[in-house]
């Protein structure tokens, strides 16, 4: 896409849209060593469970971030911080990528390492150390919506 916005030097939308094209024919056609979107589904409901996922995403982020302002805001609140193991069904690593990032990305989460099908997180207020109890508060959310598009 880049080459291709060098080559036509204009940010035109139908110059944009035709890029964008090329971009996506060219990456399907010359990466079938590429596995990392092994098992997306390319249909339009996949569209359709992405911009689900990223309201979701937002919702969950901005109300992340208002918990840990609010310890932050206020030294009293008891923490509980720890690293507890949770369990995934995603088998694809793009939806894994998708996942994990998405835990560390939402404030007071931070993905440490994924060994097979168990994540390893540090959870700033730790709720439980059950594996099934943390991964219906911190991965379920996400990970039901991503199934949809991967897997």
């Amino acid at each position: 896409m880049i080459v291709w916005l060098l080559l036509t030097s204009s940010f035109d939308i139908a110059y944009l849209i035709t890029g964008a094209v090329i971009s996506a024919i060219l990456s399907l056609l010359l990466c079938n060593r590429c596995t990392i979107f092994k098992g997306m589904k390319l249909h339009p409901l996949a569209l359709v469970y992405t911009l689900i996922y990223l309201f979701v995403f937002l919702f969950e982020l901005i109300k992340s971030n208002l918990d840990v302002a609010r310890r932050v805001l206020s030294p009293s609140l008891p923490i509980n911080p720890g690293i507890v193991e949770v369990k995934t069904q995603l088998k694809s690593p793009m939806a894994r990528m998708i996942l994990t990032n998405s835990i560390t990305l939402t404030p007071g989460t931070l993905t440490i390492d994924i060994v097979d099908d168990s994540i390893f997180i540090h959870w700033i207020d730790v709720k439980s150390t059950d594996k099934t109890e943390a991964t219906a508060k911190i991965v379920k959310r996400f990970e039901n919506i991503i199934s949809k598009i991967y897997d």
